[in-house]
């Protein structure tokens, strides 16, 4: 983490889910499908103080995507719209729809600069983690940056296994915790936070956090004040802080931004977060 400033917190990273693979403008006419609404967002989302982006594709039916050419198409057009503000993270979540060896190919095609990927959806068992090994050991040497999805707490103890039987290249990796969900659909609370910081729990120097529901801000504020990153948007929320639909994805970066701010939490830039998750030694 970068040295805390003079409250004693340390400055934080401000990302944005602008759609996921499952909303659709039915929820929200402000969420963005195509690849132009994407790129738009991104560059909203950046002036209000994101300085990553966590990007979903979908098909010309909106349906969630792993697509290279859709991918490189996004990537390009998100950087010709933000420029270097953001840090560009694409998902290879299946959502059901791929295998886990489609996933990863979908990765090693685009060549990211950062990728999130979920451990129960990749490792499901053990006779998965020698090719998940392999994998993140390709990652390792092409300079791309995984970031970990935990939905569970008991998913960190198993990360910390992996990394302690050397199958994982990194002696510090980036990770998200996901309070709340929609598969099994219930309402983040801050207090679901310290199921994943319980003292029982492996650390992780680099870590993030998203909710589901209207207590996204009041979550990632919590976050924040025990040096985690923060993600907003509406991937996993579509309301403000004062539970007043979001008029779009910028308005919840830039209630969150103010938020910290107010709390006396830095923000960091995207060159900020990238040189703080280039330096995790493998």
């Amino acid at each position: 983490m970068t040295t805390a400033n003079r409250t004693g917190l340390a400055p934080v990273a401000i990302a944005v889910a602008p759609n996921g693979g499952r909303r659709s403008k039915a929820d929200h006419p402000g969420l963005p499908i195509t690849t132009d609404e994407l790129a738009t967002v991104a560059a909203g989302c950046a002036d209000a103080g994101a300085v990553m982006i966590h990007v979903h594709i979908r098909d010309a039916q909106g349906r969630h995507l792993l697509d290279a050419e859709t991918y490189r198409r996004t990537i390009a057009a998100i950087q010709r719209a933000a420029g270097d503000r953001l840090l560009v993270q694409i998902t290879s979540e299946s959502i059901g729809a791929y295998s886990p060896a489609e996933q990863m190919a979908v990765v090693k095609a685009v060549r990211p600069e950062a990728v999130s990927l979920g451990l129960r959806e990749l490792v499901p068992d053990a006779a998965s983690e020698r090719e998940f090994a392999s994998f993140v050991t390709w990652l390792s040497r092409e300079h791309i940056t995984p970031q970990i999805i935990l939905y569970q707490p008991d998913e960190a103890v198993r990360l910390a296994s992996l990394m302690q039987r050397g199958l994982i290249p990194w002696k510090s990796i980036p990770v998200l915790f996901v309070l709340g969900g929609y598969v099994s659909p219930r309402e983040a609370e801050a207090a679901d936070l310290l199921h994943f910081v319980s003292p029982a729990l492996p650390k992780f120097e680099h870590w993030m956090v998203c909710a589901f529901g209207r207590q996204e801000a009041a979550c990632v504020t919590s976050a924040a004040r025990m040096g985690g990153h923060v993600r907003v948007g509406f991937e996993n929320n579509l309301h403000r802080p004062d539970g007043t639909l979001a008029p779009d994805n910028a308005a919840q970066v830039h209630s969150v931004a103010q938020l910290l701010r107010s709390a006396g939490v830095g923000l960091l830039s995207a060159d900020q977060l990238r040189a703080a998750w280039a330096g995790v030694p493998a």
